[in-house]
């Protein structure tokens, strides 16, 4: 399932960056994406939004999340893989289950 997504680190101990990576596997836990981003490692906590189509987006639906694999690929590139932990709704009401950031 290639669909967009948006990739930012979580901790402020890493260096900030925003990667728009296409992902090559989806499910309902996780992502698969490739990336020339060198800055991944197992473990690394990231907001991840997906799918993502522009920042002003309602349909948007950012996630916290845990890289879990992350594969040296040719040309290259990196294999990452993600288990989406906890999904954040920004406003007044989230649903049960999930942060509120106001």
């Amino acid at each position: 399932m290639a669909r967009p997504a948006r990739v930012r680190p979580s901790d402020p101990r890493d260096e900030h960056f925003e990667d728009l990576p296409v992902s090559a596997n989806a499910s309902k836990d996780g992502i698969y994406f490739t990336t020339r981003r060198n800055s991944y490692y197992k473990g690394m906590r990231v907001f991840v939004t997906f799918p993502y189509n522009s920042p002003h987006d309602p349909m948007n639906c950012e996630y916290m999340a845990e890289v879990v694999r992350v594969e040296e690929l040719p040309n290259g590139r990196f294999g990452v893989a993600v288990h989406l932990k906890l999904a954040v709704t920004y406003g007044d009401s989230a649903p049960t289950g999930s942060l509120s950031r106001a």
